[in-house]
Order: C-alpha cells, then structure tokens, then sequence
C-alpha cells in the first residue's frame, strides 16, 4: 500500500472544492510561496515582463504589512522584495507575478485561472491542522516541477538510485497523516468561508533586514 495515496486524494478533493486543475501540497503556505517565486525565478522565466533581452526578475512587491515570513519566502527563493501601502483581506498578489499569497481565505470556487494561489493549512487558519499549505494552479509544466522539488527534486514513486535527480529540491511534501486529517475536515468544510480578520501586523518595511 502507498502510504503517499492519501496525500493524492486530498489534493483531488482540494481541486474539487476550490475549482483549481492541480493542487500541490507542501508543509506550510510559506514552502507554497517559496516555490511559486522559485518557479518564476528560474532561468528560463528571466525574460518574464522584459520585452527583449535578458534582464534580472522584477522585484515581487507585497503589502507591508503582512507576514514576516512572506519576504523571507521570496528571498530565500532568490528573488527581490519590495513593499507597497494595500488594506488586504483574505489574499493578496505578489506583483507583478501571478502568484497570491491566500493564507487568510480558503473557500469553495476561489481557484482564479492562470495564477498560483498559495493557501494554508495551519492550526488557525480554515481548514487546518499542525501545518501544511498547497499551491493551486493549472500548470501541467509548473505542477511536475512542484512535485519534483517538494520532494528534494527526486521523481515520486522512483527509487533515489534509479532516479535522474537534476535539480536541488526542498524537504516539502506533506506528511500522510497531516493530509489524511486534513482530507476528513474538507468533508464537511462548509462550501462557504468567510475570510479569516488579519493580524496585527508590523510594517515590514521598517526591518533593517528588509533594506
């Protein structure tokens, strides 16, 4: 038996009530959105808004008071971060990618076509349990390079001395029992959330390490 299996019907169920074609779990939103800038931070996406020519990526510009661990994320990942003034609810766009930061809404139909919504699964949020997060998306490209990287870039199902491994990956996938405990909840999660109030966030931009 594939202990992993639950992991995938969750996913599905995940797709289902959010209206995305692929859902990639992870072990928190900040993996989430670490590999969604990753993604948009590889070489070939260089060229991304630049018109002609190579240049360096555009910086991701997020509100300033969110997260501390939201451009944290986007560094880590290689990427710039810049701050804007936003009120936000529930969600909010690291522009000028299509890539959201979700953590603060989870509800049925949310998923919006051509984007990548990183949501959450932390004890506070929606639905939640001790962690996790997911990408949802509709990339079949970006979805198998998700999969390969959540799983420190090896191929799932595939034994380490018969796989092909040619990219450093992360430690992300989520745990069996985490997505089989968050696969009971979403049964009977109510089609219709409210989103969740934000912290009491600081300004981020203050922080000498964001300067």
């Amino acid at each position: 038996m594939n202990p992993h299996q639950v992991t995938r019907d969750f996913e599905a169920a995940l797709c289902e009530y959010t209206g995305a074609r692929f859902a990639v779990t992870v072990t928190s939103c900040t993996a989430a959105l670490l590999l969604a800038v990753k993604w948009w931070c590889r070489d070939e996406h260089q060229t991304w808004g630049a018109g002609i020519g190579v240049l360096p990526p555009l910086p991701f510009t997020i509100p300033k008071r969110t997260y501390v661990s939201v451009p944290m994320s986007i560094i880590n990942a290689g990427g710039q971060v810049m701050f804007r003034d936003e009120d936000w609810s529930g969600f909010y766009q690291l522009k000028p990618y299509p890539i959201w930061d979700s953590a603060r809404r989870f509800t049925s139909g949310m998923f919006m076509p051509g984007q990548f919504q990183c949501v959450s699964f932390h004890v506070s949020k929606v639905l939640g349990d001790t962690q996790g997060g997911a990408i949802l998306h509709d990339s079949p490209e970006a979805d198998a390079w998700f999969r390969r990287m959540r799983f420190d870039g090896r191929t799932e199902g595939v034994a380490p001395k018969d796989d092909d491994i040619r990219e450093v990956g992360f430690h992300y996938y989520m745990s069996p029992d985490v997505a089989a405990r968050l696969l009971h909840r979403l049964s009977f999660l109510p089609r219709v959330n409210d989103d969740l109030p934000n912290d009491d966030y600081p300004d981020l931009s203050t922080f000498e390490i964001f300067k």
